[in-house]
């Protein structure tokens, strides 16, 4: 690879390890390598090519590997993704916080995020602007971003996320991943490893009902919930939320 070029777009995504759908993940997709202007983009077998802007585009080495950063990276996916949801959770897994001890320190801010949109004509630039303005520092999964939009486009009020509930001693009861705390609603996304994971789905009993025994309403959402029958999901919510408020 010449030195101007750098892996981009998906490619750099995946790279950074950020969350991404599956289809972009299949080890049989072409790379995308990206060229720094005037070049010409590469055009190869196995290669999508893309001409970077310099005055847009910076590159870094990450993992060995010559990658474009990751608030650049987030901005080139405007073209890519299919699905505001999708884009929005690129931003998350960029911006998060850490919230539990393994997690890793955030790799861009939000401010940067907000500063790329702004620094010249992105393909997809008004999705972008849309998008950025629903990125949020707490999400800690794609389940857990798509919750919280499908909950907010319901007109509903946009949930805290990822808020620690301590028992009367101060003792940690749960992390809920998104919570009406003063109504003592929480919703709970339960991917996949909850579901198959004996020692996990046995936690997420006990937690939910010490939560249940506080005070608190748990709504429980699947996978097959929330991407297939959204509108079951909002029903529970919305059906809690007039509970609590009566």
């Amino acid at each position: 690879m010449p030195d101007n070029q750098a892996f981009s777009h998906a490619t750099a995504a995946a790279v950074w390890q950020l969350s991404l759908p599956n289809a972009l993940l299949d080890p049989a997709r072409d790379l995308d390598v990206g060229v720094l202007a005037p070049a010409r983009h590469p055009r190869r077998i196995g290669i999508v090519g893309h001409q970077l802007q310099s005055h847009l585009v910076t590159v870094v080495e990450h993992r060995g590997l010559r990658v474009t950063d990751p608030s650049s990276t987030w901005a080139s996916m405007g073209s890519v993704l299919t699905s505001d949801y999708e884009l929005i959770g690129l931003g998350d897994s960029i911006v998060r916080e850490r919230i539990f001890r393994d997690d890793r320190d955030p790799i861009a801010t939000l401010d940067q995020l907000i500063a790329i949109v702004g620094a010249g004509r992105w393909a997809g630039v008004r999705r972008l602007r849309s998008a950025v303005g629903r990125v949020r520092t707490r999400s800690a999964s794609a389940g857990e971003t798509r919750s919280r939009c499908v909950i907010v486009d319901a007109g509903l009020p946009e949930p805290s996320l990822n808020v620690v509930v301590r028992d009367g001693y101060g003792n940690l009861v749960a992390v809920v991943d998104l919570a009406y705390e003063d109504l003592k609603i929480a919703v709970e996304y339960e991917g996949d490893q909850h579901r198959t994971d004996p020692e996990q789905w046995a936690k997420d009993i006990a937690r939910h009902e010490q939560l249940a025994a506080m005070g608190w309403i748990v709504i429980r959402v699947t996978r097959a919930q929330l991407y297939g029958a959204p509108h079951t999901v909002i029903a529970r919510v919305r059906a809690a939320l007039a509970r609590r408020s009566r």
